[in-house]
């Protein structure tokens, strides 16, 4: 299992603050993580604990004030960044799945997931033949040529899946991907996370207030001012 999370991601120590002098505020003071590749782990906590300051860490959007982030087998972050093209981490190295699916709406369904590795220098034909991988893996491979306002709800949310995975990212981030699902459709989109989790090898954390699908995880990080603490979760069968 060591190996397993050395090629997951870990955070160290990770801290946060705004401003300085008697008007900071320190949003994450002490964070600890470790999520093992084929993992799916919950991050829950209340509004204003330190959750999107976290996500916005992990996801290189902004930097932290300290502590240490390594991401397979590569530090990204030791009391500064370790990586000097942070827009191609982004691209590259972590996939972001959101509430709302924000497909590019004049591209099809192909293109919407094959841009990111051309935008990686991958040639056309071969980042649409991955594209059509893993559509065909998240059975929407029918609607390979259709545009995203021809798309059901839930066929955006697993385009919207592809997408994250298409560059084969050591972890992804997904920012309350069912809060606007019903039951059914909430525990269908943790159960494909789930299975293109073990199928990629990648690390998944899902910041969530879902209550339908929190007993899904088998471990979760609660979060309370700026604080994360480990926990058992019930780990519960997916229907």
């Amino acid at each position: 299992m060591a190996e397993a999370i050395a090629r997951g991601i870990r955070i160290e120590g990770l801290r946060k603050r705004y401003g300085e002098g008697d008007t900071a505020v320190d949003a994450l003071r002490h964070v600890d993580m470790q999520v093992a590749p084929g993992e799916v782990v919950g991050l829950i906590g209340p509004s204003g604990s330190g959750k999107s300051t976290l996500l916005k860490c992990l996801g290189a959007v902004i930097e932290p004030s300290g502590g240490r982030m390594t991401l397979g087998d590569d530090t990204i972050y030791d009391e500064g960044w370790k990586v000097r093209d942070l827009r191609a981490l982004r691209r590259d190295r972590i996939g972001f799945v959101f509430q709302a699916p924000y497909l590019i709406p004049f591209l099809d369904v192909t293109d919407n997931v094959a841009l990111l590795p051309m935008l990686a220098g991958v040639a056309n034909a071969p980042a649409r033949a991955r594209a059509l991988e893993l559509l065909a893996a998240l059975d929407v491979q029918h609607r390979a040529r259709a545009m995203p306002s021809q798309l059901s709800g839930g066929e955006q949310q697993r385009v919207a899946i592809a997408r994250g995975l298409v560059n084969r990212p050591p972890v992804i981030l997904a920012d309350e991907p069912t809060a606007p699902l019903d039951s059914e459709r909430a525990m269908a989109v943790i159960r494909i996370l789930n299975e293109m989790a073990r199928k990629f090898e990648t690390a998944v954390i899902v910041v969530t207030h879902d209550e339908k699908i929190i007993p899904t995880f088998r471990r979760i990080y609660h979060i309370r001012d700026g604080v994360t603490h480990e926990e058992a979760g019930e780990g519960r069968a997916i229907a």
